[in-house]
């Protein structure tokens, strides 16, 4: 029986942007491993990694929204390759697109909100026919997309039979709260009147807003930013502090299993017999060759979208200060987003050739050869709830350089900390000349007192940042709520056992009697015979299967700008 379902928008490596995709891909497989079986369950898009999978269907139904029927399937992962069930909802004509969020000339997609709604209706009708006893625990809602489910299940009456099942809800972002005007009100699924004044918020629904009044516990993702939340949140600041006996602030973990420089297969050169100097010297060498950078100076690296919130916009101005006073430091960028910033850069490495570069691009395999082969890493954030990739920089020996916001405050202390607890370099305001000043402390040390460099490298990658540590966190809280979670021998099962359907609700009618739009597609059938979710048997106690360690790589791949992106 699953115990706890995560319902998300994205989980890697089937959809990813950001953090939100790393963490429902990686909560899951940790749950799991630690005998609490956790499945997880998002759109089904267009998207290559989801296209290449096998998919068996599970459930279909329809859902009615504005008074049009979309039918929906629910298929499951064909062999729970992941380590956990990752189950899609496939809704013809609104999810079989290209691009998670945004087409692929970046332009938002004009349905976003009817796409969640049905969303979240499907996963709810699909939760409704499962035997009470079999039904999840803990249903585990992330960000806005999901936001109005802890909702729906309370005031909605097609949903109550889902109302004793706890809810939680984590937030990534708060930045994005999913907000829309009233006039779409008749969107949503049919709920009682008295409900309506828990999805105002200053005369919006606003979606984040209700699942903070109607969750039954609500996350952030460190404990800097739920106090950052309760200081400056788009208006929801009195709201969070109303609310604040059923919050709780945990940092998120990063996969350790993926996230290896003894075994990874993305890097060059990998980490062995514990040897950190012989394996930085020799993934540096390669970036440098593919990149034309000079050995001699240390590489400072920024990975990550190119945005706002993560302060790439102020780079451009910082780089140009450090190399025009003479700064011997060599930088280079990974990622993709806002126009304006993306041109700055590339402009840049036209201007410092040899000093700067740019890859304006999303390669994940890059991005972790970039991780090992760095010195440092810059994180000059506006908003950072947790950051991942401190967390991976440090893995992989790279010393971060961050703002003290969010979850970089929590995770990298400075290296002035009077305790000794230093992990890197810290400053404190948005600005060109704390940044610029943080980077030229990094270069310093780099070059005056090499030695303190190498003991900090061995302590960054001694940090247990891994999954196992949050886990029990979060346990705690779905425990908390009263929920029955406990341990006990699972095996995920090659292929979904065949089995009779299960009992399909039918799909609700409007209240008024109008014939309802034909859908744009055709339509899927309920099959015949479709296989139950996946079933957990007792068996006797296993240890999860060991990586194998990965031989260094004999040949020099092509550089970056002509490697091929890999596959999301």
């Amino acid at each position: 029986m699953i115990q706890v379902l995560h319902i998300a928008a994205e989980c890697y490596p089937a959809a990813k942007t950001g953090g939100l995709g790393d963490v429902v891909g990686s909560l899951p497989k940790y749950n799991t491993q630690a005998g609490v079986l956790t499945a997880a369950i998002i759109p089904k898009y267009s998207l290559r990694w989801i296209e290449n999978q096998h998919w068996t269907t599970v459930y279909t139904s329809s859902v009615w929204i504005n008074w049009r029927q979309w039918h929906f399937r629910v298929q499951q992962q064909t062999g729970n390759t992941l380590g956990y069930p990752l189950f899609v909802v496939d809704i013809p004509g609104l999810y079989d697109r290209p691009g998670i969020y945004n087409d692929p000339s970046g332009a938002p997609f004009g349905d976003e909100l009817e796409r969640y709604i049905a969303f979240q209706q499907a996963v709810l009708d699909w939760l409704l026919s499962f035997p009470w006893q079999e039904r999840p625990r803990v249903l585990h809602c992330h960000d806005h997309h999901t936001a109005l489910i802890p909702w729906m299940v309370k005031y909605c009456p097609a949903y109550h039979q889902l109302a004793p099942i706890p809810t939680v809800f984590t937030i990534h972002n708060g930045q994005y709260q999913g907000a829309f005007s009233p006039k779409n009100a008749h969107l949503l699924p049919p709920y009682e009147a008295s409900a309506r004044s828990l999805l105002d918020w200053a005369g919006i629904i606003n979606p984040m807003a209700t699942a903070i009044k109607t969750a039954w516990a609500v996350t952030t993702v460190s404990p800097s930013y739920l106090f950052e939340l309760h200081q400056n949140s788009l208006g929801l600041e009195s709201l969070f502090r109303q609310e604040w006996r059923k919050e709780h602030g945990i940092i998120n973990g990063i996969d350790s299993q993926v996230w290896d420089p003894a075994t990874d297969p993305m890097i060059q050169f990998r980490l062995e017999a514990n040897n950190i100097a012989k394996y930085k010297t020799k993934n540096k060498r390669v970036l440098c060759e593919w990149f034309g950078f000079s050995n001699e100076y240390p590489l400072v690296s920024f990975i990550g979208r190119i945005v706002h919130e993560k302060g790439a916009d102020l780079l451009p101005d910082t780089y140009r200060r450090l190399l025009q006073s003479g700064a011997r430091i060599n930088f280079l960028i990974l990622g993709t987003g806002e126009s304006w910033t993306e041109n700055e850069l590339r402009s840049m490495a036209h201007q410092f050739p040899g000093r700067v570069n740019a890859v304006i691009d999303y390669n994940e395999a890059l991005a972790h050869q970039i991780y090992a082969g760095s010195d440092f890493l810059v994180m000059p954030s506006r908003v950072e709830p947790c950051g991942l990739n401190q967390m991976y920089a440090m893995r992989y020996g790279t010393i971060p350089i961050v703002r003290s916001v969010g979850g970089l405050k929590d995770t990298v202390p400075d290296i002035g900390e009077p305790d000794g607890s230093g992990r890197g370099l810290r400053f404190d305001q948005f600005s060109v000349e704390d940044a610029a000043y943080a980077i030229y402390r990094a270069a310093s040390m780099w070059y005056n007192d090499p030695e303190t460099v190498e003991r900090l490298r061995e302590r960054v990658m001694a940090i247990d940042f891994s999954w196992e540590k949050t886990i029990e966190q979060y346990f705690s809280v779905y425990r908390n709520l009263g929920a029955s979670i406990q341990p006990e021998v699972v095996k995920l099962e090659a292929t979904p056992p065949e089995a009779p359907a299960p009992k399909v609700t039918p799909a609700r009618k409007p209240e008024k009697k109008a014939p309802p739009e034909k859908a744009t597609k055709t339509q899927p059938t309920t099959a015949g015979k479709t296989p139950k979710p996946v079933k957990v048997k007792n068996t006797a106690p296993k240890k999860p299967d060991e990586a194998p360690k990965a031989k260094p790589a004999e040949k020099t791949p092509k550089p970056a700008s002509k490697r091929k992106r890999p596959k999301k």
